[in-house]
């Protein structure tokens, strides 16, 4: 696992034992009951947050490490995603997003310090996709939502790597997560190539969401996307 799970470990246990000590202060007449309150929602609210990261990025690490032989026998959908993934790096890393735009929210009220950070962890982001290490990408693009989280680039990737991660591990909590991604970035927006072709893999993936698919292929093709 990564550093960045280890830290995620390292958050639970300290707003575990924050609770635990608040409590034991409350029932010694050194917090008072608003305060407790105050307190036990706010790191109920954050270790709800840390658990739910340390479960995606445990799933996205475990699909990373599956054997080539497992994932050959993966069913007919995974292996279309997956081999949409590597043909669509194109699209992925869409090149076309400069700086600004990167670190744009939908008010454009960023800093330029916060723009400044967003456009690198965007940067390594990408670069942890080329060197195949999802891990640390979806790390990066979450602290990108953290930041801005109407970005639509870290919606769309964090989206892909979710669904994928969780189909893999065939967890249905992150196959969900990704999804609702993929869809927010859409209705922020509507013309963007790569959430239109991750959403349509997506709808191929499930049952039932055949129409859903072939209409969503059908507008990344009106979009004009790259050869590749």
């Amino acid at each position: 696992m990564s550093r960045d799970a280890g830290r995620l470990r390292d958050e639970i246990a300290l707003r575990e034992a924050s609770l635990t000590d608040a409590a034991r202060e409350r029932d010694a007449g050194e917090l008072s009951s608003s305060e407790f309150t105050a307190i036990s929602e706010r790191e109920r609210s954050k270790l709800e947050q840390a658990r739910k990261d340390l479960a995606v990025l445990s799933a996205v690490a475990a699909a990373s490490d599956l054997p080539v032989t497992r994932r050959v026998r993966r069913t007919r959908w995974l292996v279309v995603a997956l081999v949409c993934f590597a043909l669509a790096l194109g699209v992925i890393l869409y090149s076309a997003i400069s700086p600004r735009q990167a670190g744009n929210s939908a008010t454009g009220s960023l800093s330029l310090g916060r723009a400044q950070q967003i456009t690198q962890l965007l940067t390594e982001a990408e670069a942890d996709v080329a060197n195949s290490n999802p891990v640390a990408a979806l790390s990066a693009y979450r602290q990108v939502l953290a930041l801005d989280p109407s970005n639509v680039q870290a919606l769309t990737q964090s989206g892909w790597l979710d669904f994928s991660a969780g189909s893999a591990a065939h967890n249905a909590t992150i196959v969900e997560l990704g999804i609702k991604s993929l869809e927010k970035a859409i209705v922020l927006s509507p013309r963007l190539a790569a959430a239109r072709l991750y959403f349509a893999i997506v709808a191929d993936a499930t049952p039932g969401n055949q129409s859903v698919a072939k209409r969503e292929f059908q507008i990344f093709l009106t979009l004009s996307p790259s050869p590749g």
